[in-house]
């Protein structure tokens, strides 16, 4: 692991992002907005996985107007995604937001922009410049051709220099892709010319099989080389599922611990029990139980505790019968049928 590349602190609602602070995990919603109590309960469930941050995306006034009341029911801070319309920006200012997502090029006349940063400096609410492959500035697509790193970086220094002409700077930036290596090299490029704290993530990653994978590899790589304030794991599923998938990546890397670690083994001509089934039932229950805890799922009785000898707790089993251990240790012989309530009633009823 690199030594994490020193950003300037921006602070969105009582969330600090960038310096030294942890790398904060946030997610978006993916109801309508203006549907507020869908929305607050899904937002609810997003508190709950261990999201931190969450986006709103704002097409209209009507969502515009929705943000204040779906705000005093949630705990974390909230940011609104706004695209061209400064008259949203200014709604949402005034409805209580703790960070926009907006790119000041879009908006139009400088006038509006400027309305934009009076409000929010009024508020200390910072922007996200986000920059997206997707939705490049013409321009630069004839320049580079293709949505080419260079071009990332390029319109996300044209939204900066923007806002650094009216002297605002409590900015953070993202610089997206579907492409993976597009993705990374846009990053490193922009973090070898900027201080200002990135928001890292693989845009449009795809379903969970493909998607986990890619933003695995992706934020995985430059969080690795020290670069990364804050991650949203873009997938085509819940977004309770991008939370789990943003606390594993954090987990691997050593830079955030939450919930509990599961090990398994992938089985072979040795296992002798339900091992799937196992597994998928232990992660289920585990799944929103805030315990720095390593549980191993082993399918060998003979090798498992041995090989999951640093699991706070494990069972293994073979032929209809198992062992519930810890730290390699054998603490029960029991049928397979029990080992998973075992584990469960284990887990419950200690502190580890």
């Amino acid at each position: 692991m690199m030594p994490r590349k020193k950003t300037t602190v921006i602070h969105v609602g009582n969330v600090s992002i960038g310096g030294d602070n942890p790398v904060v995990v946030q997610s978006m919603t993916k109801t309508d907005t203006a549907d507020i109590k869908s929305t607050v309960k899904q937002i609810k469930s997003l508190e709950v996985s261990g999201c931190e941050i969450i986006r709103l995306a704002v097409p209209d006034m009507l969502a515009a107007k929705a943000l204040g009341r779906i705000k005093k029911s949630i705990t974390i801070p909230m940011i609104a995604d706004i695209h061209f319309d400064w008259r949203l920006a200014l709604e949402a200012i005034k409805q209580d937001v703790d960070g926009l997502r907006i790119n000041p090029g879009n908006i139009g006349a400088k006038w509006k922009i400027q309305e934009v940063i009076t409000a929010v400096n009024d508020k200390g609410i910072p922007i996200r410049i986000g920059v997206n492959a997707g939705s490049l500035e013409k321009d630069l697509l004839r320049k580079y051709g293709h949505p080419k790193p260079e071009a990332l970086v390029e319109s996300a220094g044209r939204h900066i220099k923007i806002l650094e002409e009216l002297n605002f700077t409590n900015i953070k930036v993202s610089l997206k892709a579907s492409d993976v290596m597009n993705t990374v090299d846009a990053y490193r490029s922009f973090a070898q010319h900027y201080h200002y704290p990135l928001h890292v993530g693989v845009s449009e990653a795809g379903p969970p099989s493909t998607g986990t994978i890619k933003s695995s590899v992706g934020i995985g790589i430059l969080l690795s080389e020290g670069i990364g304030d804050t991650i949203r794991v873009s997938l085509t599923a819940p977004p309770e599922e991008e939370i789990r998938v943003a606390y594993a990546i954090l987990g691997s890397l050593g830079l955030r611990k939450r919930g509990v670690n599961i090990i398994s083994c992938p089985t072979c001509g040795r296992c002798k029990i339900d091992l799937r089934r196992l597994v998928s039932s232990v992660e289920k229950s585990t799944r929103n139980l805030d315990k720095p805890l390593t549980v191993a799922v082993m399918g060998c009785i003979v090798n498992g505790p041995g090989e999951a000898r640093e699991a706070d707790i494990g069972i293994a089993g073979s032929k209809g019968k198992g062992i519930l251990f810890r730290k390699g240790e054998i603490k029960k012989r029991l049928p397979e049928e029990e080992l998973l309530d075992a584990l469960l009633e284990e887990l419950r009823d200690h502190e580890f």
